[in-house]
């Protein structure tokens, strides 16, 4: 008890009171709240606020790019899949019999159909 007062007789020396002020608007725009007790003890407190809050803020923005990074690939890979899509569907219309018996018998081709049906060798 004895050891509250000393220090309230000496923080009145200084110019400071032991009870907090009444906060008035004029009193947080002049910066008298920066000189408070509370704000003094409890600045490592805010700064590491500040830090965890500017590393959130910046932890977002990265997020927020690498989805729309991701959006556009998948847009990509759509695109391609259907793209593969229509070449395999055209080298499936060219590699069809019909389409090559037809290219044989234009007269472009020295090859011709075969007229006996294809047999199996065995190995002896």
């Amino acid at each position: 008890m004895e050891e509250e007062q000393k220090q309230n007789t000496q923080q009145a020396k200084d110019g400071q009171t032991a009870s907090p002020k009444h906060m008035s608007i004029r009193s947080i725009l002049g910066g008298d709240i920066l000189a408070n007790d509370f704000l003094k003890r409890q600045t490592r407190l805010l700064v590491l606020i500040m830090v965890l809050t500017v590393w959130y803020i910046d932890n977002r923005y990265s997020s927020q790019q690498e989805m729309i990074e991701i959006d556009k690939l998948k847009k990509d890979l759509t695109d391609i899949k259907y793209d593969a899509l229509t070449r395999s569907s055209e080298l499936m219309e060219k590699s069809r019999q019909s389409r090559i018996e037809e290219y044989i018998s234009t007269g472009e081709s020295p090859l011709q159909t075969a007229t006996n049906r294809p047999y199996l060798i065995k190995k002896d």
